[in-house]
């Protein structure tokens, strides 16, 4: 136990600012601090109002999120490992929140790697959650989900390991909808020689994962991202769509290719801030038509892994993306680019009738 003779021992009490600081001079290891304070704690992680409620409708406590954390540890900590990580908080009294840049006030063992974003013009200090230490600290934070990037930091940089394609069904789709899509990813896939793993979103959603042997640019699995998903949907245009744009979509499942780069997906395990606190898990392509996503929850993914990996277990080696898909791909245009004219050309458009 580290002793904390002298030590400002510094813990949050789940109000809406502030932090309390409390001196334990006299208090020689964190296992007697945290019970003199009331707490719990987890190696050497102090973990504060244990029996609140997650958020609404979560159907469990913090404790509850604690527990499966630590139960999961080995197989979360697989996926999160130096990549880049955003987390989602549910913060008693306010709305669930993104959090990319890590608090001042985060332990200094809590690793982390700086990085310009050039959206907002600034460096963001990106959590590296390499340990469980650091795993249950973020808990602590009522931090629900973790989106690490797809790309891993390591000493040459930052490099793409996966290829992503998210299935999102429109509000009115049943989960039927976004497996017969899958299958038809699945196909395109297939027509290209290659294979992916796929595993639910945690929400109402499926992502299909293809992992890319390096050296691959962003650019090249960008391109061939976006021609898989235009393979897909010319499969069946009566399921399927890449239209970026959501009125455009016309109740089919939207096929997205956006997942590149710098993006970040919710990793396999991560619990989702939606009712029952259902979790993203990997599900063999011959099950799709037999799950939906609340099977998968907090409470009875840990029963399920029998202390496997499943998700590392389907998941195909690292293949080299064929020329003729990243050559295909680098004629579609990107979605989020053309989605942006297209919004100004609308508002030029409207501009000019009220003018007239």
């Amino acid at each position: 136990m580290a002793q904390l003779v002298g030590y400002t021992f510094r813990y949050e009490l789940g109000r809406r600012k502030g932090r309390s600081v409390v001196r334990c001079a006299f208090l020689r290891d964190v296992r007697r601090a945290v019970q003199w304070l009331g707490m719990d704690g987890r190696d050497d992680v102090p973990l504060t109002n244990l029996d609140q409620p997650l958020f609404d409708d979560a159907r469990a406590t913090k404790r509850d999120l604690v527990d499966y954390l630590e139960a999961v540890s080995e197989q979360l900590l697989g996926e999160l490992r130096s990549r880049p990580l955003s987390v989602v908080r549910a913060v008693r009294g306010q709305e669930p929140f993104m959090q990319k840049n890590v608090p001042k006030y985060a332990p200094p063992w809590v690793k982390t790697v700086t990085i310009w974003a050039e959206r907002s013009k600034r460096d963001v200090a990106y959590a590296l959650c390499n340990d469980r230490r650091t795993l249950l600290w973020f808990a602590n934070q009522r931090a629900i989900e973790y989106h690490p990037m797809l790309a891993r930091a390591d000493s040459h940089g930052f490099a793409q390991t996966n290829l992503v394609l998210d299935l999102d069904p429109p509000a009115d789709a049943g989960f039927g909808a976004v497996a017969r899509v899958a299958e038809l990813v699945r196909r395109a896939l297939a027509d290209a020689r290659l294979a992916g793993a796929v595993k639910t979103s945690g929400a109402k959603g499926l992502h299909v994962f293809v992992p890319v042997a390096q050296p691959a640019s962003g650019e090249e699995i960008a391109a061939a991202t976006r021609a898989l998903a235009a393979r897909a949907e010319r499969i069946d245009r009566q399921l399927a769509t890449t239209a970026y744009v959501r009125e455009a979509r016309g109740g089919k499942v939207f096929i997205d290719a956006t997942r590149t780069g710098g993006a970040t997906v919710a990793a396999a395990y991560s619990p989702r801030i939606r009712p029952d606190t259902p979790v993203s898990f990997p599900v063999s392509w011959d099950e799709l038509d037999g799950v939906t996503p609340t099977d998968f929850t907090i409470r009875t993914v840990p029963a399920l892994l029998h202390g496997g990996n499943p998700w590392a277990e389907q998941l195909p080696e690292p293949q080299s993306l064929p020329g003729d898909l990243i050559e295909e791909g680098q004629a579609i245009p990107v979605a989020r680019v053309q989605a942006m004219h297209e919004g100004k050309r609308r508002a030029r458009a409207r501009r000019g009738r009220a003018g007239s």
